[in-house]
């Protein structure tokens, strides 16, 4: 099964990197965004076809024809990309992201039954969904008994069956694919870090390099970000699209902006919306800076021009699945489905209390207030203690960048308050701001966990970057306290996580209880992941690509140490 899983990974970055490729070297972009220009642009591609299949009633082996375009896409421009290979800061780029995805991927083989907090159910929907797409099931099927099929947005689904389709299909296959697009969200925030950089400096500092090195770290030893990738849900591509989004909006202020950097914004937001309506209070504020940004431009017709020119592209993008589905299921079902709406809760009491309620109930740790912790009761004193810093990481604003590092980006973001201009101050506090209110507030339903990771997965990925722009100018006193607080992360957050998935614990600690016991001593909410798991005979990662749990660890030991080199790298 090993060799299937080489073929998996070369088809996935095939085809990320190699369909669009031919268009996205025409632009004038430089190598690393043309690079994410091309991997944005592939996978809306592959969304596409898809659905074009679909809706045409086509059969699933005209997928193979992706891989053999991207071959074809690669080969007829071989010069430019073996000239992107030849550029540092691509190159770089494509290294981190290398060691994001094969840190991440090799989590999955400890991922027997997935459990964590309140997270049941979604990730058995997405199956579900891919398969309604694949196999052309009834158009009133409803998910997890519920869901209309209009209730979420089907890029992530349709993009991930394409990749299924030529493969066994089973489960694990859709766990591979699912956490290979959600680790993408590496690209963006690399371009993000170099602009950062680059403001900074008034020049490409040769630190770059050394910041995208830092950054691929601090993502994986970020408990939110590495559980994220491997839940088999749509948050993380999401993020793939809002931050290209963000960033060729930031270009498009550039004295030196490309011609292609707002039709690539408003492609990118519009496949964000696509992917998870989560990115619905990231596009709506990027919307509104627009006109107010671009303000010294208001009196030229070309700005209007251009302006409608990107709404069209929009709307055409979002026509595709809106349009169908209001055709098939009708407005009112379309637009009012979405589980923010359709619970009770929603529907009921003063929404302005219920939304400042969740709102400091994100910004305030748990085990600082006084709470119901039903949710998390269990037998087993490593699952409470698992949920315990699972709810901690997940679901606070704070601890969702790291038990430290929301301490450290906060104190470099009050330092750099008064270097920057007013309208750049102004942008990014009203941009952060709006995005933590709006994303709270669309939750209509009371939670009274916290709702970080709802809609601020990229702002996570944002804050991040940020944070690793900064480290070269970090005195020794914060960097250690930030590398033991990652240290911290990784062992609370990210080990103790799959130790628990893996029921690694229960057979070192209680290898003479059964199984089943073993699977009952956790949550009621583990429980129920558990028998879906059972009942549709879900063949998990390790189940269908076995390997020695040593030899695993064995390889991500040496991936991190890897990115540790990098990050720790001088600059030359």
């Amino acid at each position: 099964m090993l060799l299937s899983l080489i073929s998996c990974l070369l088809l996935f970055f095939l085809v990320t990197f190699g369909l669009a490729w031919p268009l996205a070297a025409r632009l004038r972009l430089d190598p690393a965004e043309k690079l994410v220009a091309s991997a944005v642009l592939s996978l809306l591609a592959v969304y596409l076809v898809a659905f074009a299949i679909y809706l045409l009633g086509l059969g699933a082996g005209l997928f193979w024809m992706l891989p053999l375009l991207a071959v074809a896409g690669l080969l007829a421009g071989r010069g430019q990309f073996l000239a992107l290979l030849r550029e540092p800061g691509a190159r770089a780029m494509l290294a981190g992201q290398l060691l994001v995805s094969g840190w991440c991927t090799g989590w999955l083989w400890f991922i027997s039954s997935y459990s964590g907090g309140g997270w049941a159910g979604d990730w058995f929907e997405h199956w579900m969904r891919l398969r309604f797409f694949l196999e052309h099931w009834p158009l009133d099927t409803k998910f997890l008994s519920f869901y209309d099929l209009s209730a979420r947005p089907p890029l992530a689904n349709l993009v991930t069956g394409a990749f299924f389709a030529g493969t066994a299909r089973t489960f694990a296959h859709y766990q591979l694919f699912t956490a290979l697009l959600n680790s993408l969200a590496f690209l963006p925030a690399a371009l993000l870090v170099r602009r950062f950089c680059q403001r900074r400096n008034h020049a490409e500092p040769a630190g770059v390099p050394t910041a995208l090195a830092v950054l691929a770290l601090l993502l994986m030893v970020n408990p939110s970000f590495v559980e994220n990738v491997t839940f088999a849900w749509t948050k993380l591509i999401t993020v793939l699209f809002i931050l290209t989004g963000l960033y060729f909006f930031l270009r498009t202020l550039d004295a030196d902006a490309p011609r292609a950097a707002g039709p690539l914004c408003a492609t990118a937001l519009a496949a964000a919306i696509l992917a998870h309506y989560s990115a619905g209070p990231y596009v709506l504020l990027l919307a509104l800076a627009w006109p107010l940004l671009h303000r010294a431009h208001w009196p030229e017709r070309a700005f209007w021009g251009r302006t409608a020119l990107l709404g069209v592209i929009g709307a055409l993008l979002l026509l595709t699945w809106f349009g169908w589905s209001a055709s098939v299921y009708g407005l009112h079902t379309t637009l009012m489905s979405n589980s923010s709406v359709v619970l009770q809760d929603a529907r009921t009491g003063n929404q302005l209390v219920t939304i400042l309620l969740n709102l400091r109930d994100t910004l305030v740790p748990h085990f600082l207030r006084p709470l119901n912790r039903a949710l998390i009761a269990q037998q087993s004193p490593w699952g409470y203690w698992r949920d315990w810093c699972f709810q901690s990481y997940q679901l606070n604003l704070f601890f969702i960048f790291g038990s430290i590092a929301w301490l450290v980006l906060a104190r470099e973001l009050v330092r750099d308050w008064t270097r920057t201009g007013p309208r750049t101050r102004w942008f990014w506090a009203i941009f952060v701001g709006g995005v933590i209110f709006l994303g709270v507030a669309v939750h209509g339903a009371r939670d009274t966990w916290g709702l970080a990771h709802i809609c601020l997965q990229a702002l996570v990925v944002l804050g991040l970057a940020a944070l690793a722009t900064r480290w070269s100018g970090l005195g020794r006193g914060w960097r250690i306290l930030l590398v033991a607080g990652a240290l911290l992360d990784l062992i609370l957050g990210i080990a103790l996580n799959f130790a628990v998935q893996s029921y690694a614990l229960d057979r070192w600690f209680t290898p003479e209880r059964p199984p089943i016991e073993a699977v009952r001593s956790y949550t009621w909410i583990s429980l129920q992941n558990a028998m879906v798991e059972a009942h549709w005979e879900l063949q998990f990662f390790p189940d269908v690509f076995p390997l020695p749990a040593t030899l695993v660890l064995a390889l991500l030991a040496g991936i991190l140490t890897l990115a540790v080199a990098r990050a720790a790298r001088r600059p030359r």
